[in-house]
């Protein structure tokens, strides 16, 4: 297996942009990426886009061609490929660009991801994403994603004590973050009492618990380590990739509070990477809800099971942290366009790699992880990243 590198980022601003197309978004992200690893259009030999539901948000399927048409690439014929995994289809993306790079049978892949959300109404909106669910089991009977997802948060507080306000400090956290980010939806530092006194989505989770609709996308740009320098002085190694799937439906799970597939795919991450818990700077997680991060840092291994309310109440997971946990905003500040947010991770960790981050940057960040959920963890992509 060959090893893989990220040569070119690229990623759009994220929020309500009701004045950018699915395909403009799309375009903008890639050529970015294209720009940044400067390579041509016609050294592109594969394109993979991370994508949920185009079809009901936008009534358009077929994204792929889509995206490969209005780029310029489809004159050449390469394959293009819609991945849909609900909130994973971006990591998944990620890692289907990786495997055709490693195993060879690809050089130069794009990987991008794009939702355009926000074209429907928040009812709409809210019924397609609970479609990741089981619709059969829990949303045909009225469980909403913020509902289930408050059953989560509801039997963490029970089982571990996990306390309102350690909820709160995860949007507190992740704001103050992504009001460093340039390309966030929402850059500006909020506090734990405008959590706790914003309104009540699913009890205990507020709407300040909860990660936007979003419209964005993002792009990365993948070739074989060895040739790399041909494009950058600045690669970046993909050097663990895991994914993993679990039941559907919260009712079929022994733990609510944990989340399998993050721990199976964290454990393939790792075996593939030869890499610990302990060798990672900063990572981007998927906090679509806030307990969604506190389950996860604690799947990922970076904090005991119970405890990871506790450690983001410390500050273990900001800056100076154990480890820096969404130093975009993560899906709560920065936005979540849902097929973009897996490939967005790649590129926030990608950019602290090379030192470019700004004023979010992690000092002498050398590892870097990602961890992208579907549904209410049904799915789950890990990867692993270090500086070349």
């Amino acid at each position: 297996m060959r090893r893989v590198a990220v040569i070119g980022v690229g990623i759009t601003e994220f929020g309500e942009l009701w004045d950018s197309s699915f395909r403009k978004l799309g375009i903008g992200a890639g050529m970015s990426a294209v720009s940044d690893a400067k390579i041509s259009a016609d050294q592109i030999e594969a394109l993979f886009v991370g994508n949920m539901s185009a079809g009901r948000f936008i009534r358009q399927e077929h994204v792929a061609a889509l995206i490969a048409d209005y780029s310029g690439i489809a004159r050449d014929h390469i394959p293009a490929t819609r991945v849909e995994a609900a909130g994973a289809s971006g990591g998944i993306a990620l890692r289907q660009g990786f495997m055709a790079v490693a195993s060879g049978l690809h050089d130069i892949v794009v990987v991008g991801g794009a939702e355009k959300m926000t074209d429907v109404s928040d009812i709409e909106s809210s019924m397609i994403q609970s479609s990741a669910a089981d619709q059969e089991w829990e949303t045909e009977l009225g469980a909403t994603f913020p509902g289930l997802h408050a059953l989560m948060a509801t039997r963490h507080m029970h089982d571990y004590g996990t306390t309102r306000e350690q909820l709160a400090d995860v949007a507190v956290k992740n704001h103050r973050h992504g009001a460093l980010n340039p390309k966030a939806q929402f850059r500006r530092e909020i506090n734990r009492d405008v959590v706790l006194r914003s309104p009540m989505v699913a009890s205990p989770l507020r709407i300040f618990d909860c990660a936007p609709s979003s419209d964005g996308a993002a792009t990365v740009v993948l070739c074989p380590l060895d040739m790399a320098k041909e494009f950058t002085d600045s690669p970046v190694e993909i050097v663990g990739s895991g994914q993993a799937s679990d039941s559907l439906g919260l009712h079929h799970r022994k733990d609510i509070c944990t989340m399998g597939a993050t721990r199976a795919a964290t454990e393939r991450a790792f075996k593939m990477a030869g890499l610990s818990q302990k060798d990672v700077d900063v990572a981007e997680v998927h906090d679509n809800f806030t307990i969604s991060e506190i389950i996860a840092i604690e799947d990922l291994g970076f904090f005991p099971k119970g405890e990871g309310g506790k450690a983001t109440e410390e500050g273990l997971t900001s800056f100076d942290g154990d480890v820096v946990v969404n130093t975009s905003g993560g899906l709560k500040a920065r936005g979540d366009p849902i097929g973009a947010t897996g490939v967005a991770q790649a590129v926030e960790i990608v950019s602290q790699l090379r030192g470019t981050a700004d004023k979010r940057q992690v000092k002498d960040a050398e590892v870097g992880l990602t961890q992208n959920i579907g549904g209410t963890g049904a799915t789950a992509v890990v990867h692993l990243f270090r500086r070349v």
